[in-house]
């Protein structure tokens, strides 16, 4: 709506709501029935008085009352009547006449005060300037192009002002991240951590860019910086987020659901951000629900006997006789913790099967997810299983066996490779 019709309405608005007021104040002040029932009375009263007459007549005839006292209350009669009469017609004649000079006046002031007082006190100017600014502006505009770059010119010209300004620096770098500019912004991330080394946010914001560069992928660099930004802050938001990221990667589906729940934690619950990451934290906790989920990207590593001091269970690993002509050069050991026959393994390695015999030491660096380590359970279950197919869930024809009720920090356990699954 243009400008013209957008000042119009408000005007014809403005006249009609003073044209209900008056509608409502005029009515009563200009009809004459204050006169009706004024006139109404003062008949009333005659009547009245007139009935007092008689009975002071009849009570004379009758010898109740005497000659002079008729004259007397006759007069004091006639005198109240006089008097009535006269100030009835008064404060009629006072309240018509009076009513309908105030409704007059009223009608001719009260659209002249409102008005009045709204160009005095109000901006009428700023009527035509709103409906230039609606005019002007669209339901879905977004700033131009031009906009953008004289923003990000500011900022640049107030880095090179002063290039050591890390808050400045951080400015630009979150700038170039917010237009998908990456390497700009993994480089200007880095200028700002060099001069604010303490600076969490800077170092998980930089592993953000290095990881759209390489794909999206998390493992290195990337990572290494953001265990570097939790160390600083354990809530760094972002260190949350992407930790959580790199675990789905790794498919370590429990430590993501913990990252997840960490970072719900720092969120408004009701803001889009959060809903999307109580998603992804449910979907985790769904994933990580399989009784070994997550030990299918165990790296290949031997579980040597750890030198820090620790909970942790040490022992051996080896094949029945019988079962050793079944083992091939790509068959797998995953070797686990759990603390029941069902459930998340509290601590897991993943072994070539050619290693047999073998020792290990599970400790809690081995935990499947942060919040369930070895340390925090009395005993637990013991399973090695080798793999044909490299899957850590059972299949058909994988050899397997078991120790029940192993007490955490036990040595010497000795468990043995012992049956094929049916």
């Amino acid at each position: 709506m243009n400008p013209f019709w957008s000042v119009s309405l408000f005007w014809i608005a403005a006249v009609l709501f003073v044209a209900i007021a008056l509608a409502f104040v005029l009515p009563p002040l200009l009809r004459k029935k204050e006169v009706t029932k004024k006139a109404a009375r003062r008949d009333i009263n005659i009547a009245v008085y007139r009935d007092q007459m008689k009975e002071m007549e009849a009570e004379r005839a009758n010898g109740l009352l005497a000659e002079d006292q008729f004259q007397s209350a006759k007069l004091e009669l006639e005198a109240r009547l006089a008097e009535d009469a006269f100030v009835a017609e008064a404060s009629t004649a006072a309240l018509s006449t009076g009513s309908r000079k105030l409704g007059f006046t009223l009608a001719a002031a009260l659209p002249v005060l409102a008005f009045g007082l709204y160009f005095w006190l109000g901006n009428p100017t700023s009527l035509v300037a709103i409906a230039e600014a609606r005019t002007a502006s669209q339901p879905n505009a977004v700033p131009g192009a031009h906009d953008i770059a004289k923003m990000l010119q500011k900022v640049e010209e107030k880095v090179k002002a002063n290039p050591q300004d890390g808050n400045s620096w951080a400015m630009l770098a979150k700038t170039y991240a917010a237009l998908e500019r990456w390497p700009d912004a993994a480089k200007a991330y880095e200028q700002a951590a060099k001069i604010m080394p303490q600076e969490a946010s800077l170092l998980s914001g930089q592993a953000e860019a290095l990881a759209v560069l390489n794909n999206r992928v998390l493992k290195g660099q990337p990572m290494d910086l953001v265990y570097k930004a939790m160390q600083l802050d354990p809530n760094d938001a972002k260190s949350l987020e992407l930790s959580a990221v790199n675990a789905f990667q790794e498919k370590n589906y429990a430590q993501a659901a913990y990252y997840f729940k960490h970072l719900l934690k720092l969120l408004p619950p009701e803001s889009p951000y959060a809903q999307d990451i109580l998603s992804a934290q449910k979907e985790a906790s769904r994933l990580a629900e399989s009784p070994i989920a997550g030990l299918d990207n165990l790296a290949d590593q031997t579980p040597a006997v750890p030198q820090q001091k620790g909970a942790s269970i040490q022992g051996s690993v080896d094949i029945a006789p019988a079962l050793k002509g079944k083992v091939s050069n790509k068959d797998v050991i995953f070797l686990f913790a759990r603390t029941g026959q069902s459930g998340p393994p509290v601590a897991a390695v993943r072994v070539a099967a050619n290693k047999l015999p073998m020792e290990f030491a599970l400790d809690d660096s081995m935990a499947m997810n942060p919040g369930n380590t070895l340390s925090l359970h009395k005993e637990v279950i013991l399973v090695a299983r080798i793999s044909k197919s490299g899957n850590p869930m059972p299949q058909t024809g994988d050899l397997e066996g078991s120790i029940a009720a192993v007490k955490v920090g036990a040595k010497n356990v000795k468990l043995v490779i012992d049956k094929a699954r049916p």
